[in-house]
């Protein structure tokens, strides 16, 4: 890891079912608050564009090069930050992927599917194949989505390529965010990583989600940026896996 910093903006927001045009909305104003605070990447939780709504991945699942995907990929550049915004992508052999699409700061998109589906996923959704990371600043991030970090082959993956920083993009509950906390505080101290997560507030696909976007730091002590509710994003600002600063801008 080189001596630049890069600040990362974790989002969370209550997200409308289904509904990707006020979600779409949703994306654009907090990209431009974070990028006016300084992100150089934006990330948002698992699905975020149609909310986790499994039962309508099928219908909602976008194609390569989608409208979507071009917009995103233009806010990205006329703002100079980085999006990491989660989707359906339309899988050619099957189910539909849990994804992400990543725009970056020249207007440039690309695509990761989740490789690891929690426990009835695989009802709704296909696996994906490989991994994605991201290099910005002389910093290199290797993102997860929801699952994949359960999976210790993902870490390992991730060490192996000599990531700098491990970035999850999730759903978590209310119900399960403290056993899901301790197993990504495990992942900073076996890594050697800081450990990021971008969570929702609010209901989605049926889930009473529980915000609290979070830094892990290196030696597995949680910095705690947001709360359980509010809508906003969670900036923190890392040079050489440490944390240097952070704050929570709740939106208007």
């Amino acid at each position: 890891m080189s001596n630049e910093t890069v600040s990362i903006a974790l989002c969370q927001f209550s997200p409308s079912k289904g509904d990707m045009l006020a979600n779409f909305a949703k994306h654009r104003q907090l990209t431009q608050n974070a990028a006016d605070h300084g992100a150089d990447i934006v990330v948002f939780p698992e699905l975020s564009l149609t909310g986790y709504e499994l039962a309508l991945l099928q219908n909602n699942a976008l194609p390569a090069h989608s409208d979507v995907e071009h917009d995103l990929g233009q806010l990205a550049k006329d703002l100079n930050v980085m999006i990491i915004a989660g989707a359906p992508l339309q899988n050619d052999s099957g189910k539909p992927f849990i994804g992400a699409i990543i725009a970056c700061p020249n207007g440039q998109t690309s695509t990761y599917a989740k490789q690891y589906l929690h426990s009835g996923e695989e009802v709704y959704a296909a696996a994906g194949e490989g991994n994605c990371f991201i290099a910005i600043n002389g910093v290199k991030v290797a993102l997860a989505i929801c699952a994949d970090f359960t999976h210790p082959q993902h870490q390992k993956d991730a060490i192996a390529e000599n990531a700098d920083v491990y970035l999850v993009s999730a759903l978590i509950s209310v119900g399960g965010f403290e056993a899901d906390a301790k197993i990504l505080s495990d992942i900073a101290k076996q890594t050697s990583m800081p450990v990021l997560l971008s969570n929702f507030v609010g209901e989605s696909g049926g889930w009473q989600t529980g915000g609290n976007s979070s830094v892990w730091t290196t030696s597995g002590d949680r910095t705690l940026l947001a709360n359980a509710v509010q809508e906003g994003f969670a900036l923190c600002t890392l040079c050489e896996k440490v944390l240097v600063s952070s704050e929570f801008i709740a939106l208007p």
